[in-house]
């Protein structure tokens, strides 16, 4: 079930506020459990025994350790998690992927698994195995309530495209939260604003990149063009969904971590990655980059620590070789960073360093495949025979120039901080809920219309 769905919102969320706020406080996480396995199961009931597995694994693995009283014993049943946790994420996700690579290389057959692949597993793996990493280290008490750790892992708001909540970051709130008309308001407003980013914005974008697709009069400006939106749809359909899945948070008293802090005004590509995907990419700092020994140790086992944390940043996205080269492009750019000296560079030349670097990254991540991406790059530096422009191509430049621009401004705090300045005004007071109001009702008219509605992070 999609947030931005009329199932979703007019049937399934008001019933579940209604239920939850009515219900008393010992009920309300068995609310929060019963209807984030409903809301699961809608669009994949025959997964829901892998989720009920997840649950039970990581909640057990961790009453285990809560008992065992060596270090020793801690350690075997955080392997037995991670062991199980990444088993089922190998199978289900990269399974084939592996098969595909191995046949390659060995000219054999083996038949593909074809199993699909269960919504959000990257999400709740990542988030479960955060619970038994941070028991084995002492970070957290053992949750010995099954009810709360399974509203933890399987919580709706967050369940299908994070942002990755680690169990440290709401212990606390999973036993003790408040809910307040502020909360409710706040929230609200959140996921209003994360709704339209997502349908107004990210939605529009994507019919352009599909358009793109779909041509066949490419030339050199549609390249750029079709670069362009596909920078701007996967921005504003993630931080979209992250902006609701916040939100909804608030609504039920969570406070979950920001996971988008304007990227696309970063001056170097480490910047950027510590404003996109914020929470995983501490997820892997925490995870997996520090305990390899991070960057305190020599330079080829930093540059061996670079390299495995985004080759697995890549595959975590996909089970694909362009994901993987994504992962270690990115890589290989901040390892120039580290000797480079970006700092003298005028302002200006980084913003555009940086913002041409995630533009071929990004048309090397949507590719379908590695020769799509080569045929992508050609046709971004003119070469490959396409011509410069079309008058298709000049059409789309003229039909979508709205809404790049609006995108470019939406891409940055100005609207934010102009709100800012009025936001304890009594015309601010006004105006907001009448605009959220018109938003909704607009994203609702698009929604009827059955307009197109996809999720770009739902295959990973």
């Amino acid at each position: 079930m999609l947030f931005s769905s009329i199932p979703f919102l007019y049937y399934f969320l008001p019933a579940v506020l209604i239920l939850y706020f009515i219900s008393p406080r010992q009920l309300k996480n068995t609310v929060l459990l019963l209807t984030s396995l409903i809301f699961y199961g809608w669009g994949e009931p025959k997964y829901l025994f892998l989720m009920i597995a997840t649950i039970l694994t990581f909640y057990g693995c961790g009453l285990a350790m809560g008992k065992c009283k060596s270090q020793k014993g801690k350690k075997a049943w955080l392997i037995v998690s991670v062991v199980v946790g990444l088993g089922l994420l190998a199978v289900f996700k990269y399974a084939d992927f592996f098969i595909g690579s191995f046949n390659a290389v060995t000219g054999l057959s083996i038949p593909f698994l074809r199993l699909a692949l269960p919504i959000g597993i990257s999400f709740y793996t990542f988030q479960s195995l955060s619970y038994t990493i941070d028991v084995y280290r002492g970070n957290v008490a053992v949750q010995k309530n099954p009810i709360s750790f399974g509203a933890y892992v399987v919580l709706f708001p967050q369940l299908i495209a994070g942002p990755i909540v680690r169990y440290v970051d709401v212990a606390q709130e999973l036993e003790h939260r408040t809910h307040s008309w502020e909360n409710f308001a706040l929230g609200m407003r959140r996921f209003l604003v994360g709704l339209g980013k997502k349908i107004l914005l990210a939605n529009q974008f994507g019919l352009l990149v599909n358009t793109f697709r779909s041509s066949g009069e490419k030339s050199l400006l549609f390249y750029w063009i079709y670069a362009v939106a596909f920078m701007m749809q996967i921005y504003f359909d993630f931080s979209g969904y992250s902006d609701m899945a916040i939100g909804l948070g608030r609504i039920f008293g969570f406070h979950f971590i920001e996971n988008f802090n304007y990227p696309y005004l970063s001056k170097s590509v480490s910047e950027f990655w510590r404003r996109w995907h914020m929470s995983l990419g501490s997820w892997f700092r925490d995870y997996v980059y520090i305990p390899l020994g991070g960057n305190r140790v020599s330079r080829g086992r930093w540059v061996f620590n670079i390299l495995v944390v985004w080759m697995l940043t890549g595959l975590w996205h996909g089970a694909s070789w362009n994901f993987v080269l994504w992962g270690l492009l990115f890589a290989l750019l901040l390892m120039a960073e580290k000797y480079l000296p970006l700092d003298k560079l005028p302002t200006a030349v980084r913003h555009v360093y940086v913002l041409l670097a995630v533009l071929f990254s990004f048309v090397l991540f949507n590719a379908a495949d590695l020769t799509q991406a080569g045929q992508d790059f050609l046709g971004l530096l003119g070469l490959g025979g396409v011509p410069v422009v079309t008058a298709e191509s000049l059409y789309y430049f003229r039909s979508y120039g709205v809404l790049f621009l609006a995108g470019i401004v939406g891409s940055t705090p100005i609207v934010r901080n102009w709100a800012k300045k009025f936001e304890n005004t009594t015309w601010m007071a006004v105006i907001e809920p009448v605009f959220l109001l018109g938003m909704l009702i607009l994203c609702t008219a698009y929604l009827v219309d059955g307009s197109f509605n996809p999720f770009l992070y739902f295959r990973f």
